[in-house]
Order: C-alpha cells, then sequence, then structure tokens
C-alpha cells in the first residue's frame, strides 16, 4: 500500500489502520469482539457451516448469516449445540437468528488438474483429424481436434 504524499511503501493491517485513527479506534473492539465470537461458533459447529457468518450480537441475540436456505435449515438443528458451546465460552446467548445472504456464495469446492490421454488416444484424434472429409463445415471440428492432439502431444 502507498501512503499518497510519501515517498516509501508500508503495508498496514486492518488493526493497524483502526489504531492510528482516532474515530476509528473505537470501533476496534467491538471488531475484535465480533471476531472472537465468530472463531467461537466456528469451532463450535461442524466445518459444512465454515461458510456462515456472525451478523451481528446485540442484548443476547445472535445473528448468523448463511448462504443457502439449505445450510439455514441444516444449521437450525444444530443452534441448541451451538448455544451451548457459546454459553461454555463466555458469551451470553439468549437466542440465536439465522438470516440467508443469498448475495454472499460459498466459495467453488473444484479441483483443477491436467487431463491426461493415453498414447493411443492422441493418436486416434490425430488420425481423426486427417480423416475427416475437408469441407467447410467441418474445417472448426478438424482445427479443434488436431490442437487438442498437438496439446497432448506436448505433455
Amino acid at each position: 500500500m502507498h501512503i499518497y504524499g510519501t515517498k516509501t511503501w508500508k503495508t498496514f493491517g486492518a488493526t493497524d489502520f483502526l489504531r492510528k485513527n482516532e474515530r476509528m479506534a473505537s470501533l476496534l473492539p467491538a471488531a475484535m469482539r465480533m471476531a472472537s465470537l465468530q472463531k467461537d461458533c466456528a469451532d463450535a459447529l461442524p466445518p459444512m457451516f465454515s461458510s456462515c457468518d456472525v451478523l451481528s450480537f446485540e442484548q443476547g441475540q445472535l445473528v448468523l448469516a448463511t448462504p443457502t436456505s439449505a445450510v439455514a435449515a441444516k444449521l437450525k438443528q444444530q443452534l441448541p449445540k451451538l448455544q451451548a458451546a457459546l454459553h461454555k465460552r463466555g458469551w451470553q446467548v439468549d437466542g440465536i437468528k439465522l438470516k440467508v445472504q443469498v448475495t454472499r456464495s460459498a466459495p467453488p469446492a473444484v479441483e483443477i488438474r491436467k487431463l491426461s490421454m493415453p498414447e493411443t488416444a492422441v493418436t486416434a484424434f490425430e488420425e481423426l483429424g486427417d480423416t475427416l472429409a475437408p469441407t467447410a463445415q467441418n474445417e472448426k471440428l478438424i482445427a479443434a481436434i488436431k490442437s487438442m492432439a498437438a496439446k497432448r502431444r506436448a505433455y
């Protein structure tokens, strides 16, 4: 991060920013409290609820955000267990409400890996590209098949 009007680059974390600004410094205890509550909720719940967040905690009412209504329905079954776990950790939770926050999506669980193709398959695709009739209709198909075979040959 570069601060305008200075010659040096400096890295600031969120807590550094809050500490350095008088008005924002008053938010630091509340932010730390919410972060602690979020951690305690995450520790008390099974991993499948890792996409749930603490929205607010006022007057004993905890409000949690869930990404979908299906997660909210499953989480609803875990609320007594969560409330008991939070009581053990010193949080005075009288009630828990759930809000579905559709705009927040769960991170995709996509595993990226290279596809491997046996040598015989690569050869078969090369032969297919050579044997297709070279018509205008087949032109893009032939180019795609030959390109794929060439890429697989490179691996």
